[in-house]
């Protein structure tokens, strides 16, 4: 019987799985293995008649330059009584299967971590590579290399953003985008930094503050009051869904905006649309204060993740690929394969990465600090500063509370 390899995806989507996935198989069925796809991620490990397919060279050929994923993927998460109970041994003997290969963002970094501890513990002669996946570009990867299908959908944001912004300038309008990321800014800083748009807030900007829904639409407010006192009445607001999650529930609950609740009394925050809150709150403020200006809400997110992947994620996966058969060949297994800028292929291991305490894979943050990061904020960004303030005081009664670096208790930036 040949030897195989089992390669599965989960999580979201993210553009240049498929490249992954494809290059595997053809870089494996040449050395002469047989590659099984698994259908429905996890779950399928865990299954006791799992759903997949025998891929072959034209299957991995037709689908390697495609957006989506082949592999139907789920957000499964095992249990340790699935482990113990269902963890389904027999199908990796009797297909005589030596690799797991898993591609995925940070949950699914943190199951494969598991496997991998599981396997060891077992003595299941099985490698186990993982291949980091996510647009929200959250995974700890060193040298601020980005994860696969970060710049797809930063690429197909930007498009979707800088359309937005042309319509709100030809019409006189301020959008309120939200951006998908999770937890961490990537996604909606680099959306706004590429569009120059004159507002971003992202989590990792209320690192000396506490966040709240006041101080977003109070940062909303500053840029728009600043872009009125300079003579231009459109533009945009970029906020990354990551603020969203912070938020408290009081906060939530107190925002004016109805929402359901889960069994727990908290708001269902994966039904509604992000956008659509921020702006509903921030026109009831301007309303409030007399601001007469148009605002509409647009997501950016699900339409990003299944596009067809640029040309640096189309290289870029090819790499990783190769990488999978490289650290094979060595004999590597519980690691993340990590491709640098010079195209060499090295382990990262799972349980060098994960937190001590939870086993987990911390999520790689915004370094908000950064010049890079700072530059947006000192060039891109309008927002009001005390030299404004006078000028100011026809819109609004007291500008302080709107001046940008008050709102986050941010020292003001040396010039």
């Amino acid at each position: 019987m040949k030897d195989s390899i089992v390669i599965l995806t989960g999580g979201g989507p993210a553009p240049g799985i498929n490249t992954v996935v494809g290059t595997i198989a053809k870089t494996f069925l040449s050395k002469g293995y047989r590659v099984i796809g698994l259908h429905g991620g996890y779950s399928a490990i865990f299954s006791k008649e799992p759903r997949y397919t025998d891929m072959d060279f034209f299957l991995a050929d037709s689908i390697f330059n495609r957006g989506g994923s082949y592999l139907m993927m789920s957000r499964y998460k095992p249990t340790q009584e699935d482990f113990e109970k269902n963890f389904n041994e027999t199908f990796f003997k009797e297909n005589n299967i030596k690799l797991l290969v898993t591609v995925g963002g940070d949950d699914t970094a943190s199951t494969a971590n598991r496997i991998a501890k599981f396997l060891k513990s077992k003595n299941y002669p099985i490698q186990n590579i993982h291949v980091p996946k996510t647009i929200d570009n959250d995974l700890p990867l060193p040298n601020n290399q980005p994860t696969f299908g970060y710049n797809s959908a930063k690429s197909e944001g930007t498009r979707v953003a800088t359309t937005v912004y042309e319509d709100a300038r030809t019409s006189g309008t301020w959008y309120l985008i939200s951006a998908m990321g999770r937890s961490a800014g990537h996604l909606a800083l680099g959306i706004a930094a590429s569009c120059h748009y004159p507002m971003v807030v992202i989590p990792e900007m209320f690192n000396k503050t506490d966040v709240s829904i006041e101080k977003i639409v109070k940062l909303a407010i500053s840029s728009i009051v600043k872009r009125q006192l300079m003579g231009v009445t459109y533009g945009g607001v970029m906020i990354s869904e990551g603020v969203f999650h912070i938020l408290s529930d009081e906060d939530l609950k107190n925002s004016g905006v109805t929402f359901s609740f889960d069994a727990h009394g908290h708001p269902e925050l994966g039904k509604v649309s992000k956008a659509q809150v921020f702006n509903t709150v921030l026109e009831n403020k301007m309303k409030e204060l007399g601001i007469k200006v148009k605002t509409r809400p647009v997501e950016i997110g699900y339409d990003v993740r299944c596009q067809t992947p640029v040309a640096f994620d189309l290289t870029y996966c090819s790499q990783l690929a190769y990488g999978v058969w490289k650290l094979f060949h060595a004999g590597e297994t519980g690691c993340m394969v990590y491709v640098d800028g010079r195209g060499i292929a090295t382990p990262l291991y799972l349980t060098d990465l994960q937190d001590p305490e939870t086993g987990k894979i911390p999520p790689r943050l915004v370094d908000i600090t950064s010049e890079e990061v700072q530059n947006v904020f000192k060039y891109e960004t309008h927002y009001i500063k005390p030299e404004d303030y006078e000028a100011a005081k026809k819109y609004l009664a007291n500008p302080e509370e709107y001046d940008f670096y008050k709102i986050l208790n941010w020292e003001y930036p040396q010039e």
